[in-house]
C-alpha cells in the first residue's frame, strides 16, 4: 500500500463533510464526521495488527490479547456496518456502543451521543455514501502514521471552524498562537500538563509536538483536560488518540462548578497549565465561588458579568508551587477593567505575573478583537522577580486569505524577547511592582511600552456586546438543532 499524502488525506477528510452539506448545518458536521473517522481508524489499525500478528506468529496469534491495544467485538467491525442493507444509523450506533463497552477504561463515551437514527437528517442513502467514502482509503498506521493522521484531524477541526462560524469557537484556538504559548512554556519530559477548558485538546497536543520536535521523550508526559461540552470533550479524546497519545485524562464537566482533578481534597497541581477560557461568561455560580472550598477566590470574587478571573484563579491554584507555570489566552479587558482592579492588585502584589504579551487582531478566534497572553509562575527566576515583562506584538501577524496567523519568525521574536526578559523600544518593556502600583495596578500594555495606543472603553464595550451576541446566537442555534434532532429521532426510531 502507498502512504497517503497530506493533500490526499485533507481532500479525503473534507470530502466527507461535502457529502453532508445539503442535509446538515455546518455547525453539526463534527457530530457525525469525527466519530466515523475515528471508527474507521480503530478498525483499520485493528486489522493491521491482526495481519502483522498472523504473519509473524501464525493464525492463532490473531486472538492473542497482546496483539491489540483495544478490542473490536464481533459484529462491530467497519465492514459489518458497511454491509447492512437498511437502518444504517442504528447499526453505526450499535457498533459504537459495543466498542465503548468492550474498552470501557479507554474509550467509554468517546463516540458521543449523535442522533444516528434520525432518518430525516441522516437517511440510509446518505450514511451509505459516507461509509463508502471513508472506505476508499485504508487508515492503517503504515498508510497513515499517527502524526500525519493527527495533523489531518487538526486540519478538519480548522475547516469546520471556518465553515461553521460562531458555533466553532467552543473548540478551536488559533494553532499558531498555541505554538507560541508552548514555545514560551517549554514543556519537559515527565511533566504534567493541564488545560481546564481544553476544547479539542489542541493545546495539550502542541506540548507533545514541541517535545517531539526537540527530540525529547514525550511518552512520559501526563496530559489532563476538562471540557464543558460533551461532544467537544469526546473530540478531544479522539484527537489525542489519533495523535498516538495514550497517557491522558479528559473529563466532561464544568471546571468552575465541578473541577475534575482533585487530590486529598485539594485541586491537583500541575507543572504546566495552558488555557483559552471562555470569554466573560455571565452564567456561572458566583455565590458558590465566593465560598469555594478549594480556595480559588484568593484574589477576590469576580463580578457576575465576567467570570474571567474565576478561571484565572482556578489556573493559578492548579500550578505546582515549585515549578508551576501557565500561559492563558485572554481578551485585553482582563488587564485593565475597573471592576477587577482589586483582584489585579492582589495578583501583582503576590508577584505571580511574569509576562503580558499583546498579539494582533484576528488571532482570538472568530473575533476582530486583539488578544493577550498572560504568563504566570509560582516561583519566578531571579531576573523576573518583582518585575513584569510587557510585549507589544500586535504587528507580529500575517493576514492571508482572510486568515490571521503567526509565522515562525513572529513566534521566535516574541519567544526570544520573553526568554531574554529584554526591553526593546516600541516592542517590549520591563516594569517593577512599584511602577505597576503607580498605574493603579493596570497591566495594560500601553502603560509601559511606548508607541502603543490605548484601547478606548467604547471599543471594549462594543466588543463585549458583539461577543455576547455571538454566544447567545450560538447557544440558540445549538438548542434549536438539539430540539430538531429530538423530535426527528422520536419520529423515526
Amino acid at each position: 500500500m502507498n502512504k497517503i499524502s497530506k493533500s490526499e488525506l485533507e481532500n479525503y477528510l473534507w470530502g466527507s463533510a461535502v457529502l453532508l452539506r445539503n442535509n446538515i448545518d455546518a455547525g453539526a458536521y463534527k457530530q457525525y464526521i469525527f466519530p466515523l473517522l475515528f471508527f474507521k481508524r480503530l478498525n483499520d489499525v485493528y486489522e493491521e495488527e491482526t495481519a502483522n500478528a498472523i504473519r509473524e506468529n501464525g493464525v492463532e496469534a490473531a486472538d492473542w490479547e497482546e496483539t491489540h491495544r483495544y478490542v473490536i467485538p464481533n459484529g462491530a467491525h467497519w465492514d459489518d456496518v458497511r454491509n447492512v442493507p437498511s437502518n444504517v444509523g442504528k447499526a453505526i450506533q450499535a457498533a459504537f456502543r459495543a466498542i465503548e463497552n468492550a474498552n470501557s477504561e479507554k474509550l467509554s463515551g468517546i463516540f458521543g451521543d449523535g442522533t444516528w437514527t434520525n432518518k430525516n437528517r441522516l437517511p440510509d442513502r446518505l450514511l451509505k455514501d459516507l461509509l463508502e467514502h471513508f472506505s476508499t482509503k485504508t487508515l492503517s498506521i503504515e498508510n497513515c502514521p499517527e502524526d500525519e493522521l493527527g495533523q489531518g484531524y487538526e486540519y478538519l477541526i480548522k475547516q469546520f471552524a471556518d465553515d461553521s462560524g460562531h458555533t466553532a469557537q467552543e473548540f478551536y484556538t488559533n494553532r499558531t498562537v498555541v505554538h507560541l504559548m508552548t514555545e514560551m512554556l517549554k514543556p519537559e519530559p515527565g511533566e504534567s500538563i493541564y488545560d481546564p477548558t481544553c476544547g479539542s485538546a489542541g493545546m495539550l497536543i502542541s506540548s507533545v509536538s514541541y517535545l517531539k520536535e526537540q527530540g525529547k521523550e514525550w511518552r512520559n508526559v501526563s496530559l489532563y483536560g476538562q471540557e464543558v461540552n460533551a461532544l467537544t470533550s469526546a473530540i478531544a479524546r479522539m484527537n489525542l488518540f489519533l495523535h498516538g497519545i495514550e497517557d491522558f485524562q479528559i473529563v466532561n464537566g464544568d471546571t468552575l462548578e465541578t473541577p475534575a482533578f482533585i487530590e486529598n481534597g485539594q485541586l491537583q497541581k500541575f507543572h504546566i497549565v495552558v488555557a483559552n477560557p471562555p470569554y466573560s461568561i455571565k452564567k456561572w455560580n458566583r455565590a458558590a465561588f465566593a465560598a469555594d472550598k478549594y480556595g480559588r477566590n484568593f484574589l477576590g470574587v469576580p463580578p457576575q458579568g465576567r467570570a474571567d478571573y474565576a478561571f484565572f484563579q482556578h489556573i493559578l491554584k492548579s500550578m505546582k508551587s515549585k515549578d508551576g507555570r501557565c500561559a492563558i489566552l485572554f481578551p485585553h479587558g482582563v488587564l485593565s477593567r475597573n471592576d477587577e482592579q482589586s483582584m489585579r492588585e492582589e495578583l501583582v502584589k503576590r508577584d505571580l505575573v511574569e509576562a503580558v504579551i499583546g498579539i494582533g487582531k484576528g488571532l482570538f478566534y472568530n473575533s476582530p478583537m486583539e488578544a493577550c497572553i498572560v504568563i504566570c509562575r509560582n516561583n519566578k527566576p531571579l531576573k523576573s522577580k518583582g518585575r513584569v515583562l510587557f510585549i507589544n506584538a500586535k504587528n507580529e501577524v500575517t493576514r492571508k486569505n482572510a486568515q490571521s496567523f503567526l509565522e515562525d519568525e513572529h513566534i521566535m521574536r516574541i519567544a526570544t524577547t520573553y526568554e531574554k526578559f529584554a526591553a526593546e523600544e516600541g516592542f517590549s518593556a520591563v516594569a517593577n511592582i512599584t511602577e505597576i502600583a503607580a498605574n493603579d495596578y493596570s497591566l495594560g500594555i500601553p502603560k509601559y511600552v511606548s508607541g502603543v495606543e490605548e484601547e478606548s472603553e467604547s471599543e471594549i464595550n462594543m466588543q463585549d456586546i458583539f461577543t455576547d451576541w455571538r454566544c447567545c446566537s450560538a447557544q440558540m442555534h445549538e438548542e434549536y438543532s438539539n430540539l430538531t434532532d429530538l423530535i426527528g429521532g422520536e419520529t423515526n426510531d
